[in-house]
């Protein structure tokens, strides 16, 4: 099966995690493996060892390509049975399926699933609603209803609300109620009909300053009650210990790297008038996805 630059397999192996498995290459290289699919009709959302080793965006159109062929042979919902229903799959799925439940649901038992490398299925329909793909020449669109999401030059922009959105096809950088930046339009039909436009430095007075420890451990109580329950305490747990810094991030509102957590000095710029409060909420809100992240991948590489 040839899905974008990627190949996946016809032969079945044994694979110590997945069980029946076939194997995902690039340009002949193998990157990871995949439990089986049935192309035909396919009923299950499969389980990728390690999906950090595919490309960028090669994931979601393997997933799309499922939504497709599901589609077409009628199938009402799939489910997932892996041990890792984490948010980051979540948020995937829902750009080619429809989901019954929310993130919560999907997510509740995600510590538990990656621990004992649970194999039962997530009692979450996804019903299949794929997305068209349009190729530009510094990414690509995805069209469902409307342009939903265009990436561009490496940076990933979502309708909604979020930090890097399409608005009135701009796609830009948000932070609070400020616009930081614009980097592309695109028309209708996912076509770039502007830019791109390079992401402007941050001049922030704060950018390289670290968060004082007693600062560091008030966002962390913020980010534990945000992500989802069971990884509450690790999340805390995992802020507290780490340095957190003031960044420029480009497109990006919080990060994680070298064993450091980052926010975009742009945050401070544009909510820090507005109260220490509403500074802190921010910052939680920024950090939950990526220390969440941390937690997930840590657990996952400890079993896997």
């Amino acid at each position: 099966m040839k899905i974008g630059d990627l190949e996946i397999g016809d032969d079945v192996i044994a694979h110590p995690l997945l069980g029946r498995a076939v194997v995902i290459e690039r340009d002949g290289v193998p990157l990871t493996a995949m439990s089986v699919v049935d192309w035909e009709r396919p009923r299950e959302i499969p389980v990728v060892a390690a999906p950090a080793k595919l490309p960028a965006g090669a994931g979601a159109r393997v997933i799309n390509a499922i939504a497709e062929r599901a589609a077409s042979a009628g199938v009402a919902a799939l489910r997932y049975a892996g041990p890792y229903p984490t948010p980051a799959l979540y948020r995937a799925l829902l750009r080619s399926f429809r989901a019954s439940a929310g993130e919560d649901v999907f997510c509740a038992n995600v510590m538990a699933r990656a621990a004992t490398l649970a194999r039962d299925e997530v009692a979450v329909d996804f019903a299949p609603a794929p997305h068209r793909r349009v190729d530009h020449a510094h990414g690509w669109s995805e069209l469902r209803d409307g342009v939903e999401r265009v990436s561009v030059a490496g940076n990933s922009f979502d309708a909604g609300t979020g930090v890097a959105r399409i608005v009135g096809g701009r796609c830009e950088i948000w932070f609070g109620d400020r616009c930081y930046a614009h980097v592309a339009t695109v028309d209708g039909a996912g076509a770039i009909v502007d830019g791109p436009h390079a992401i402007p430095a941050c001049t922030s007075q704060v950018v390289g300053k670290s968060f004082p420890v007693p600062l560091r451990a008030g966002i962390a109580e913020l980010v534990a009650d945000l992500v989802a329950a069971p990884l509450g305490a690790d999340a805390h747990r995992l802020l507290v210990s780490r340095p957190l810094t003031w960044a420029d991030l480009g497109a990006r509102v919080a990060a994680a790297r070298d064993d450091t957590f980052s926010v975009h000095a742009a945050l401070w710029d544009a909510i820090a008038p507005l109260g220490m409060p509403r500074l802190a909420a921010a910052i939680a809100e920024a950090l939950a996805p990526v220390v969440a992240a941390t937690v997930i991948a840590g657990a996952t590489e400890s079993t896997g």
